[in-house]
């Protein structure tokens, strides 16, 4: 990959717990791991838990890298933190195609085509949908993507991760698993194949090399229009070089950074922190 064309960013996204008594136990699955696929290429991956616990590693049916782990011991602290370099490329043009098209393809896309628990649309976003299908799916997506951007206001505690495309477009505000959600229950509506993304995504689009910021655990939507193409719907930009891809799925439910359970009756505090360095 020739610099020019792409970033080289370095992740690390620290989620903590601290507890108010003793956990007895804890069961941990952690999607924290970038994939090199197409437009990226991830250099050094590694995932740190203190206290320390051996890891076991695998593929889910989604095709995202899974690490668990349990703490089989007492403690009143769980620190996981996933280290990441990444190269990253520009953004590609999308292709289009026929209807026909999406239909042959979405014979092999079932999980992509039928609604889900956060993406099922009510009678509302149904008749939208309707009103956004154009004479080619790529059309039809970009009226989707513009119309999910501007129907919601980007707002942090309007919602949380088990609120639905309806109830976030109800509430007009909402966060990038909003965004996403909307545009799925969309796309589906029309019977336009789409898939959920989760990553990271850095802020500034000039970013100084060196310079390490606050980033951000980030969603965004992948499309069918001939081939699958990735389009930020909160933020209004294709899918490039400031975005680190690490899961898919149908919605949020298939691909949480961190999911787990702990035994005892203490309460916890979770802190999450993400920090994003451009080093080429």
């Amino acid at each position: 990959m020739s610099r020019a064309d792409g970033w080289r960013l370095r992740v690390s996204h620290e989620t903590r717990f601290d507890y108010d008594g003793p956990a007895r136990a804890s069961y941990n699955e952690l999607r924290l791991t970038p994939r090199t696929e197409f437009r990226q290429t991830a250099l050094e991956t590694r995932v740190v838990t203190l206290p320390p616990a051996p890891q076991y590693s695998y593929i889910d049916y989604w095709g995202t890298h899974v690490v668990a782990f349990n703490v089989d011991r007492g403690h009143e602290l769980l620190s996981i933190t996933g280290n990441s370099l990444v190269d990253t490329q520009q953004a590609d043009e999308p292709d289009d195609c026929t209807w026909e098209d999406v239909g042959d393809a979405s014979l092999t896309m079932a999980d992509h085509v039928s609604h889900n628990l956060y993406t099922t649309p009510g009678h509302e976003l149904s008749e939208i949908a309707s009103n956004l299908r154009a004479p080619r799916p790529l059309e039809t997506a970009r009226r989707i993507i513009a119309t999910s951007h501007e129907s919601l206001r980007y707002m942090r505690g309007v919602t949380s991760v088990h609120t639905s495309a309806n109830e976030a477009y109800a509430d007009g505000a909402g966060v990038c698993q909003d965004f996403a959600h909307l545009a799925l229950a969309l796309a589906k509506a029309v019977g336009l194949p789409a898939r959920y993304v989760s990553g990271y995504f850095h802020p500034e689009e000039d970013a100084t090399i060196g310079e390490e910021i606050t980033g951000e655990s980030h969603a965004w939507v992948e499309m069918w229009t001939g081939r699958w193409w990735g389009y930020d719907v909160t933020n209004d930009c294709p899918v490039g070089e400031r975005h680190v891809a690490v899961g898919r799925g149908r919605d949020y439910a298939d691909v949480p950074p961190v999911k787990g359970v702990y035994a005892g009756n203490a309460e916890n505090t979770m802190r999450v922190a993400v920090r994003m360095t451009r080093t080429h």
